[in-house]
Parts: C-alpha cells; structure tokens; sequence
C-alpha cells in the first residue's frame, strides 16, 4: 500500500492560530491590569514575514526593484491590522494576512508607478518640450538615448495617463450612483412622512 505523503508547508497554519489566540488572551490580561499591551510574540511575526517574503517570490511580484519595499509595507500593514482579526470569524490567519499583504504589494506598485511616471514627465518637459534636445545628443550629433527607450518612456506614460483617466471615469460614476441612491432614498422618506 502506498504511503501518502505529508507535505510540510513553511506556515503551519494551526500552530499560527493557536498563537494569536495565546497572544490575544495576554492582551486582554493586561487590559484588565492597566498594563502595557504586550509585544507581538516573535513566532507570529515570523510567520508573517515568511508570508510576505514567500509572497514576493511569486511571478507576479519578483521582478520589482523596490520588492524590500513591498515586503515592508506588508509587514507593516499586518501589524497595522492585526487587531481587526477575529478568530471567531475564521481560523485562517495564514489567509487573512496573506491578503494583507497581497494588497500592500499592489499599493506599493501603484505608488512606485506614479513616482516613475513623474520622473518621466519632469523628463519630457525639462529636455523634450522645451526643446533643449542639446542634452540628448553629444558634440558628434550621436544620440545618447536610444530611440527604444523614448519609446518606452512614452509608453508607459500612455498607459499609465489611460489608467488614470479610467479610475477617475469609475469614481466618477461610483459617486453619482450614490448622489442617486441619496435622491431615492430621500423622495421615498418623504413619501411615507407625507
């Protein structure tokens, strides 16, 4: 008979609820005291650091400059909301902060995009528009930028400009859908106060 394998995964997800569990317990021992509220005990912030950083390693995360970065904003957003997590609701920490996590990365990306995208649009006003293509080229006319990377830079800034405008269209539409729902909700109050 075949044996089934036990697979060993790097959080044991049990042992993690079990010492948030532990963890909230002494919180509330020392709230009852007047005390301090404890530190967080070292195996929890290890589990989410080993969280974070095996979340980093994913394809869609990997190849980013600032992925230190991202690691510490999903660090720091798990310890930011560690008290919002109810062990009542679900015994899945391991979950719980991996979405944290996930999110701070894309938060994190989002921020670095604008700072790139500012970077280049200061670029292309201070050299290209104001037409000091002096500095773009050396005494022998070769450019010193290839054209590819204009390229790219522009791309980018398309696309990013795109996105932005597409975010602002759906805040848009998110608020008037609301300013409507305020207008329902108000001619039915004043139908049934009438």
């Amino acid at each position: 008979m075949r044996q089934k394998k036990i697979t060993v995964h790097y959080v044991d997800n049990k042992k993690f609820y079990d010492e948030i569990l532990k963890y909230r317990e002494k919180v509330e021992q020392a709230k009852i005291q007047g005390k301090e509220e404890p530190r967080l005990p070292e195996y929890i912030g290890e589990c989410i650091w080993k969280i974070a950083n095996k979340l980093s390693t994913m394809p869609r995360f990997i190849n980013y400059s600032y992925r230190d970065e991202m690691i510490s904003d999903g660090i720091e957003n798990c310890i930011m909301y560690f008290k919002d997590y109810n062990p009542e609701i679900g015994q899945n920490p391991f979950a719980y902060f991996t979405q944290i996590i996930y999110y701070a990365f894309l938060r994190r990306i989002g921020k670095e995009e604008k700072n790139r995208y500012i970077i280049y649009k200061n670029y292309q006003e201070s050299i290209v528009n104001q037409g000091n293509s002096g500095f773009l080229v050396d005494g022998d006319d070769n450019h010193l930028m290839p054209t590819q990377i204009y390229d790219n830079i522009n791309e980018f800034m398309e696309k990013f400009e795109k996105k932005e405008e597409e975010k602002k269209i759906k805040r848009k539409q998110t608020k008037e859908g609301l300013q409507k729902f305020y207008e329902e909700e108000d001619e039915q109050r004043s139908a049934i106060s009438s």
